[in-house]
């Protein structure tokens, strides 16, 4: 199967800027803690409610809440994350070292997973990468801006393909810019159905009850 190229110009402009910054907002990056660990990798596969929720707690009721959390969940769902989870901190513990999954590509990668392809622009030319990258980035020390300037990754939803493009940004960083591709309408749909579908829940009802009774902040 072939990918269309995205020319690296693209990538650029005001009207990037404006949507990565309304995706930003919209998925609360601001708000998230740093220091609460637990909260940072399993944020972005969260639900509102949860996140509401979580923010109430005592310190007591936040560690209740992690294992009601995977308790609501079928156990499939948890091995699907510590798997994501361990390919993130392995391939982006250059961008941070501390918290690798609280990357642009890292979040991504949890909630999404592996993508079907991913187009790396290499300064003279596109090349594809088809098929998961289990093997790719597993060792990323030696990103550089000479080597590569950005990084398309290409998921398979429905009849459509969803993407998402990372532009690096010296010394060690990518960041996430909306691609204008052909899909890109249809990422809110693909990141709500990965939400409710891979780490979905059980039974949401006992589940909201059993959190409106941990104990809360005081």
């Amino acid at each position: 199967m072939v990918y269309p190229r995205v020319p690296f110009k693209f990538l650029r402009g005001a009207a990037c800027v404006l949507l990565t910054l309304v995706w930003l907002a919209s998925c609360g990056v601001n708000m998230m803690p740093t220091k609460d660990v637990w909260y940072t990798q399993h944020y972005f596969i969260m639900q509102d409610f949860e996140r509401t929720a979580y923010r109430t707690l005592s310190e007591t009721g936040k560690r209740e809440f992690q294992n009601l959390f995977w308790a609501a969940r079928d156990p499939a769902s948890r091995e699907i994350f510590q798997e994501r989870l361990g390919y993130v901190v392995n391939a982006f513990k250059r961008e941070n070292s501390r918290q690798p999954w609280n990357t642009d590509r890292g979040r991504i990668y949890l909630l999404n997973g592996p993508p079907a392809a991913i187009d790396v622009d290499q300064n003279t030319s596109w090349g594809t990468q088809i098929g998961q990258p289990t093997n790719y980035a597993v060792d990323r020390s030696r990103e550089d801006v000479q080597a590569y300037r950005a990084e398309v990754w290409t998921y398979s939803f429905q009849k459509q393909y969803v993407k998402y493009a990372f532009t690096f940004a010296p010394p060690n960083e990518w960041k996430m810019s909306p691609a204008f591709v052909a899909g890109n309408r249809y990422i809110a749909e693909f990141e709500n159905d990965n939400k409710m579908v891979t780490f979905g829940i059980l039974n949401p009802e006992k589940y909201k009850q059993d959190l409106e009774a941990l104990e809360k902040k005081k």
